[in-house]
């Protein structure tokens, strides 16, 4: 295969391709914020490797049916160009090999995203520490904080190795959104998530010498395939999940925080952002992108002073 990086800034159709001749691996690309990343990345005209353990031939143990190979047809799609590598990241063997491959086929590493979790399945919300399963909560830690070690570890010395990268660290929840322990998701999915805002920050120290930033990034509430699938909704239908809570009305798209991803990675100035807990709500305003329906959402802004605070749902100046 032929996996050299076009170098054109418009497509086809004419659109402003800013990421054209970048690089990037989404880590986790299967489904949910990481396919929305992936895509958006390829819009912007970036070569995107996707993967993840969920192929066409075997599903991860999530059991979910969205594949990396559709990943990687839907960057392409959308302008880009889509490289579907099925892998495991707590093997790092098979991060090794990732690596190896795209270092191979480009020599370069430009965008690492690091969005590895899979442990939806895991997560009890309001159930007390010691009434959770310990094996389920330590394999939590196995999907997100060793996945995550893991894949920089390997990852990171292709992405030094010109000054600009980026590394983003995904997460759930900003940095000032989950100082009060969240006690309704549990001990070990809040260890698992503020762990992640904490590796953006330690690796923000470690990259910056080679002119390269890191951060961590959150969305708001997604609408994820499984989220639809909760509220018996589809993507074009959402809004009749606010029948089942209202509060669903401040719920975004997948390519919302894809578009954040994909505005960070396009930003020459984006190392004034090295070491931050940021949204996708919080970089809507900064870069002036919108969802999919055109509205920009500031979901933590709302969880805090809306929906937590127990007023009435409105999202009147919120999206």
């Amino acid at each position: 295969m032929n996996e050299q990086t076009s170098t054109a800034t418009t497509g086809r159709d004419g659109r402003d391709r800013p990421l054209a001749g970048r690089v990037a691996l989404v880590a986790g690309a299967t489904r949910g914020a990481g396919r929305g990343i992936a895509v958006q990345l390829g819009a912007a005209g970036a070569t995107v490797y996707a993967t993840g353990r969920t192929t066409r031939e075997r599903r991860s143990e999530t059991g979910r049916p969205e594949t990396i190979e559709e990943t990687a047809e839907l960057v392409s799609a959308a302008g880009g160009e889509g490289i579907a590598v099925p892998t495991d990241h707590l093997d790092p063997a098979q991060v090794d090999r990732l690596v190896e491959r795209i270092d191979a086929g480009h020599g370069r590493l430009d965008v690492l995203v690091n969005d590895i979790w899979g442990a939806d399945h895991l997560v009890r919300f309001g159930t007390r520490f010691w009434d959770l399963p310990l094996d389920e909560g330590l394999r939590m830690f196995r999907l997100s904080i060793d996945a995550h070690a893991i894949t920089a570890h390997k990852a990171l010395p292709l992405l030094i190795r010109n000054p600009g990268g980026l590394a983003i660290e995904m997460t759930d929840g900003t940095a000032e959104s989950n100082a009060a322990y969240r006690e309704e998701t549990g001990y070990f999915y809040d260890l698992c998530k503020w762990a992640v805002i904490r590796m953006g920050l330690a690796l923000s120290e470690e990259i910056a010498p080679y002119g390269c930033t890191a951060v961590s990034l959150t969305p708001g509430w997604l609408r994820s395939e499984a989220m639809l699938e909760h509220f018996g909704v589809t993507e074009d239908t959402w809004r009749d999940g606010t029948r089942v809570n209202a509060h669903f009305a401040i719920s975004e798209s997948p390519a919302y925080v894809g578009r954040a991803a994909a505005a960070l990675a396009a930003d020459p100035e984006r190392h004034r952002w090295n070491g931050r807990s940021l949204s996708s709500g919080e970089l809507a305003r900064e870069y002036g992108f919108t969802d999919t329906d055109g509205s920009r959402p500031d979901a933590w802004r709302y969880i805090a002073e809306v929906q937590s605070a127990g007023r009435p749902a409105d999202v009147t100046g919120y999206r």
